[in-house]
């Protein structure tokens, strides 16, 4: 297979266009890695939807934590959808060419969903220690305002967030290679192929990745430090069974969250990728939205009964058309 040209223009010294890293030069594993990537995107997809729909359609689900449970959803679903049907069309169709403007969209729409995601994550630890070590308050705290402003912050500081560093990216030039080490674009990978003095834009990334990462962080720590002792102080122990029971998974998401994306983005850029950057990268960007439907949702005893009471509504639709 030849090597994919490198383009570039001599009037700016910029490239044209980038080149994304293939999995493999076999063309039988780059169909089969697009099989791969299809079938997990599908069912990522279908598993928040199914959340949304039911969350929606079900009032009894129309409560704080259910609120943000569909919130997280959507943004998983969206999250999913930046990346993963291109990578698999792209391994499918064995091209790996994508536009300047391809790729800003795409490093913009992966922060702020991933910004989203996470600052989510962070205010649905405030519902849960509310909810559990201040009950009688949960519905003056937790209000319906309180929740969509909290929300609409998460989307709004997010759009900033996004905007500053695919801003400060793209005033690089890109004149030493069009090659990113990458299925996707972001900017670690964009910060190691670039001719431009990049000490700002790392020192920039890392102060506000430590400072959102590191923040959202300690929150979700104390608040569960919080729920726990008060969890440990309740006379039943199948009480103290299902409270660690929805908080322990949503621990073991954020972590996994926030320790592969951390060490794609805070570690100083080199030359070349690795296989190991791809797999994490891979861990970030799909198995969280994956893991979503199943971590907070399916395994929650209303929402297998609403979607057992929408279903058989459905049926009663159609055995009477």
């Amino acid at each position: 297979m030849s090597r994919p040209s490198i383009k570039m223009s001599n009037l700016t010294n910029s490239v044209t266009e980038f080149v994304l890293m293939a999995f493999s030069d076999t063309r039988e594993l780059q169909i089969l890695y697009s099989l791969i990537f299809f079938l997990t995107y599908s069912a990522g997809l279908m598993g928040n939807l199914l959340i949304v729909i039911i969350t929606t359609m079900d009032r009894r689900l129309h409560t704080p934590m259910y609120f943000f449970i569909r919130n997280l959803s959507i943004v998983d679903a969206c999250f999913i959808s930046v990346t993963v049907p291109s990578a698999s069309i792209n391994s499918l169709m064995n091209n790996r060419v994508i536009s300047v403007t391809g790729c800003a969209t795409q490093i913009f729409l992966v922060i702020f969903t991933a910004y989203v995601e996470f600052t989510l994550l962070t205010v649905m630890a405030r519902d849960r220690y509310v909810a559990i070590c201040q009950p009688l308050l949960y519905p003056v705290i937790m209000n319906p305002r309180a929740c969509m402003q909290m929300t609409l912050t998460c989307l709004f500081t997010g759009l900033l967030y996004a905007g500053l560093h695919t801003g400060l990216t793209f005033q690089l030039s890109f004149c030493n290679s069009n090659v990113i080490h990458q299925f996707f674009c972001d900017i670690p990978s964009l910060l190691k192929i670039s001719c431009s003095e990049t000490f700002y834009n790392i020192g920039s990334l890392l102060a506000s990745a430590l400072v959102v990462g590191v923040g959202c962080f300690v929150f979700i720590t104390a608040s569960y430090i919080r729920i726990f002792s008060t969890v440990l102080r309740f006379p039943v122990k199948e009480d103290q069974r299902k409270a660690f029971s929805t908080c322990v998974p949503h621990i073991i998401v954020v972590c996994l969250f926030l320790v592969s994306m951390s060490y794609v983005y805070l570690q100083p850029p080199s030359d070349s990728g690795s296989i190991k950057d791809i797999i994490l990268s891979i861990f970030y960007s799909i198995i969280p939205p994956l893991l979503n439907p199943i971590v907070y949702s399916l395994r929650n005893k209303q929402i297998k009964e609403a979607i057992i009471t929408v279903m058989k509504r459905k049926l009663l639709l159609m055995n009477r058309v």
